[in-house]
């Protein structure tokens, strides 16, 4: 292997992220993505049917398994792949360790050993599918979950992944984008809009590899373009510089 002698490039097109999308159904998570160019959606549950998109059902670990065989030999014109959900996904995978290894529940192996097979082999295969060159969608629904502090407790909004998995979709997203209602009030007024947020804060979950994301972006397909290209502007001017140093 010879090793590298210039430094790799920023990515700028949104075709080479991955992106982790989450919120309640039906805000609008799969027709966002639908408007991505040459899209596949692997589609693990129903809720495409009034979408003009390329699908393939997903109803076992083993055909996803089989679609990234085929997204991987490259006789296509795809440029990204949207897991429509991810976490439905995560539960073929169990299903199918679960299978493999004689088991009913990874808690029926000691020592945490079965979450752990589970965990390895989701882990296995998203990666090697985050490494093709096409980008990569992971959809989720959105969980609420209560913590507390010394102040008292709390609502957070998240992923709905399991602890395991979301160590892996968090860990290889380049952005983490919560899409809800935003509700604002003026005297009696009461005005909502769809927005995507993609700062973290205590309430929810977000994030933005490049940090020049606005905090909240309408949820519109061509809205978010235009604020990721100027994004990757701001994140390429500021790699130049530091070069120049």
């Amino acid at each position: 292997m010879n090793l590298p002698t210039e430094k790799t490039p920023i990515k700028t097109d949104l075709s080479d992220q991955t992106i982790l999308i989450y919120g309640a159904e039906k805000i609008g998570k799969s027709s966002f993505c639908a408007e991505m160019e040459s899209a596949l959606f692997l589609a693990t549950e129903a809720g495409l049917n009034h979408l003009n998109v390329h699908q393939v059902s997903i109803d076992s670990w083993e055909s996803f398994v089989n679609a990234c065989g085929s997204l991987k030999a490259g006789k296509h014109k795809f440029q990204t792949a949207i897991i429509d959900v991810i976490d439905k996904l995560y539960n073929h995978c169990l299903e199918y360790v679960c299978e493999k290894h004689g088991i009913n529940h990874p808690a029926d192996l000691s020592y945490g050993k079965g979450w752990a097979l589970v965990n390895n082999e989701f882990s296995r295969v998203l990666t090697k599918l985050s490494l093709l060159p096409y980008g990569l969608v992971l959809v989720a629904h959105a969980k609420e979950q209560e913590f507390d502090e010394r102040t008292g407790k709390y609502t957070k909004v998240l992923p709905n992944l399991s602890g395991g998995a979301s160590k892996v979709v968090t860990g290889m997203s380049d952005f983490i984008l919560y899409f809800t209602n935003e509700i604002t009030t003026n005297g009696e007024d009461v005005s909502e809009k769809r927005v995507i947020y993609t700062k973290s804060n205590k309430f929810y979950d977000a994030g933005d590899r490049t940090g020049f994301l606005p905090e909240s972006i309408d949820l519109n397909y061509p809205a978010f373009i235009k604020e990721y290209e100027i994004a990757i502007e701001k994140e390429i001017e500021k790699e130049s510089e530091k070069e120049n140093e």
